[in-house]
């Protein structure tokens, strides 16, 4: 892992900085970064130490020192920095745990924090566009609205909704691709600087900033149903999605489809990659569908961005509610 990827924060490659609270370990942070900055990775990690001693609990410094001793091929002492980054923020908002799982240490897939989150889609908002189709060849709104028709074609059903619900919608690249076929669409997404960009678009009829879990929970209490609900590269930062599957159940109208993007790998599970990102084995997809009362429609290969020249394995996912007149895949 490179040291833009350790230090930085991997999208937009600015450091995230939250203060110890004392003036001279800040100081001495920034004196560290700029040494890394400058080749001296060991002199960094020396004057990080040093830091850590006199304000044990400056996480943002813990975590800088994990990511360079990583960096420096010292696993261990790697995750000595990051466990200490852990303590001392206990929300994650640094994303020490899945520094932890990444290296063997902790659990091996543990759940993004919303802090975490929130704060990499805020930041990475200002830039998500241009960075998904200019440097990922990102390719996945495209993609959900040929295998939503095909499907729907092969149930002999016309491509039309009364209302689209667009789970982690971001700045509305999937809403934007659905609008014409959409009578009203909903967005919700956790960052409220994504959802200012999705707002400016003058897509969705309705926008929420929140937790994806906590808006269905909420939808099924109001009783709300929705004739297709997208979720458009969302499952990657989501490990287990047997809650969500079931929340969407529970919000499709009769007939009402669900689609979706997730990476995937060989294994059956779910793994964690070296990109901070969740992929899910297709054995545990189509368990989770089912036992979400989903019936799979299709189930298609497909790569959905390309990163480092090289294309990502994915899958496209389309299911039902198990109704009448529904064909397996």
């Amino acid at each position: 892992m490179g040291l833009r990827y350790a230090v930085n924060d991997a999208m937009t490659g600015g450091p995230l900085f939250v203060s110890s609270g004392d003036l001279i370990a800040d100081r001495r942070y920034k004196w560290a970064l700029d040494h890394a900055a400058q080749g001296d990775l060991a002199g960094a990690a020396d004057i990080l130490a040093q830091t850590v001693e006199l304000a044990p609990a400056f996480a943002t410094a813990w975590f800088a020192l994990g990511a360079i001793r990583d960096r420096l091929g010292d696993r261990d002492g790697a995750v000595v920095a990051f466990e200490a980054a852990s303590r001392a923020d206990p929300d994650d908002y640094h994303g020490a745990r899945l520094q932890l799982a990444r290296l063997g240490a902790g659990a091996a897939a543990p759940a993004m924090s919303e802090p975490y989150l929130r704060r990499l889609f805020d930041q990475y908002a200002a830039h998500y566009d241009a960075a998904l189709s200019e440097h990922l060849h990102y390719r996945g709104p495209a993609l959900l609205r040929d295998a939503v028709e095909t499907a729907l074609r092969r149930i002999g059903r016309a491509m039309r909704f009364n209302l689209l619900l667009d789970l982690g919608c971001g700045t509305g690249l999937a809403g934007a691709a659905f609008r014409p076929v959409v009578e009203r669409l909903v967005g919700v997404d956790l960052s409220a600087a994504m959802i200012a960009r999705a707002q400016a678009k003058a897509v969705y009829d309705r926008l929420v900033v929140g937790d994806v879990t906590n808006f269905l929970a909420d939808e099924i209490a109001k009783g709300a149903k929705y004739d297709l609900v997208l979720a458009a590269d969302v499952f990657v930062y989501v490990n287990d999605l047997a809650p969500i599957l079931i929340g969407i159940a529970r919000v499709l109208a009769p007939a009402g489809i669900v689609a979706f993007t997730v990476e995937t790998h060989s294994g059956a599970g779910i793994a964690l990659l070296p990109t901070l990102r969740f992929a899910h084995g297709e054995p545990y997809l189509r368990d989770v569908i089912a036992a979400a009362g989903l019936k799979l429609l299709a189930l298609d290969q497909a790569a959905i961005r390309t990163e480092k020249a090289a294309p990502v394995a994915g899958l496209v996912i389309v299911a039902a509610r198990d109704d009448d007149g529904m064909r397996q895949d």
